[in-house]
């Protein structure tokens, strides 16, 4: 009866899995072939993760830090990064607020179209996929704020303006960190963000429920991102980052009061590949649910992605032809996740 009981919800309201509903066993479409699988007892813990603390008064040691992290491991944690405990912590209650609110009051805002601005959805792209990913997620733009703010949930009562206050302190942080970013590449410090244009903001608020059995599946395949940067706020109590280093995986462990900061597609393209968009993963926990908050910053569609004209000057060969940003975004919301890096699509033959 159970079983049967599972189905019916599975089939009647299972746009989102956050819904109350206790699975016994992973429904099928969430199995991941054998060969697919995580592995998790071949993962081990990440030792060496680059730490920077932007409160050191040393720029230049700033710089050279970010620079090794962004060409050995392409994503590093920062502490003393200026974002207020205060924003993170309500940040962190309106996200966990909403996804604790009522099945059919979250359904309000679902959608499966990747171009809404404001949308509840679960796995990545349930249109295409064969296998569905254990997540469920908020996606929200987030900048210009006056275009945006008015489509976002209005339940938690306080969700608008926490979330508009924390993405606000998170912009400045990562427009900061693009800075550090070009200078190490021996670039203008104003370089990134004169290339990139006036840079999108989104967010993916991610919502990994308990799942029978995590071995199966993942929260989020391995994958990089499309953007520029993004800016992750990760639970600090349940871990489920993965990171992709040397071709092993490995689990990157909650640091207190820190963001970790992934390099995204475009500045890999922009670093002519001295700088890799690191591939990473979300694997999911078989008795706790997790939280994550995922700020991303955008080029602009009309930005002319390719690699930095001083990066080539010695003779260096460019490595990726130039495109704007809008024909890769749409490039990479047509594909799967999981497949090949989006970015050989954009390579000089």
């Amino acid at each position: 009866v159970f079983k049967k009981v599972e189905l019916r919800i599975l089939k009647m309201d299972r746009k989102v899995i956050s819904s109350g509903v206790q699975y016994s066993n992973l429904p099928e479409s969430y199995i991941r072939p054998e060969s697919e699988r995580p592995r998790l007892s071949e993962v081990s813990e990440c030792e060496d993760v680059p730490i920077i603390d932007l409160g050191c008064e040393k720029r230049g040691q700033i710089v050279q830090e970010i620079g090794e992290a962004c060409r050995s491991f392409g994503f590093f944690q920062v502490i003393n990064h200026g974002v207020g405990v205060e924003a993170v912590r309500e940040m962190t209650e309106v996200a966990h607020g909403f996804f604790k609110l009522p099945v059919e009051e979250k359904l309000k805002l679902y959608s499966e179209d990747p171009s809404k601005t404001t949308r509840l959805s679960t796995s990545f792209n349930v249109r295409k996929e064969t296998v569905h990913n254990w997540r469920d997620y908020l996606r929200l733009h987030c900048f210009p704020f006056d275009k945006y703010v008015h489509e976002w949930p209005s339940s938690p009562p306080s969700f608008k303006e926490s979330v508009k206050k924390y993405c606000q302190e998170v912009r400045e942080l990562g427009l900061r960190i693009e800075e550090y970013i070009g200078e190490s590449l021996g670039l203008e410090k104003d370089y990134i963000k004169n290339v990139l244009g006036e840079q999108g903001q989104h967010m993916a608020v991610n919502f990994y429920p308990p799942c029978p059995q995590p071995e199966l599946t993942y929260g989020l395949p391995g994958h990089t991102d499309p953007n520029a940067l993004t800016i992750l706020l990760q639970d600090l109590h349940v871990a489920g980052l993965q990171v992709l280093k040397d071709g092993k995986w490995l689990a990157v462990k909650p640091h207190p009061n820190a963001f970790v900061i992934n390099i995204g597609d475009q500045l890999q393209a922009l670093s002519n590949g001295l700088y890799k968009s690191v591939w990473h993963r979300a694997v999911v926990n078989v008795d706790k649910p997790r939280l994550s908050v995922a700020s991303f910053l955008c080029p602009n569609d009309e930005a002319l992605i390719s690699p930095a004209k001083p990066l080539t000057e010695d003779g260096s060969e460019a490595v990726y032809r130039g495109y704007t940003y809008a024909e890769y975004y749409k490039k990479f919301w047509s594909r799967n996740l999981d497949q090949e890096h989006c970015l050989e699509l954009f390579k000089n033959k």
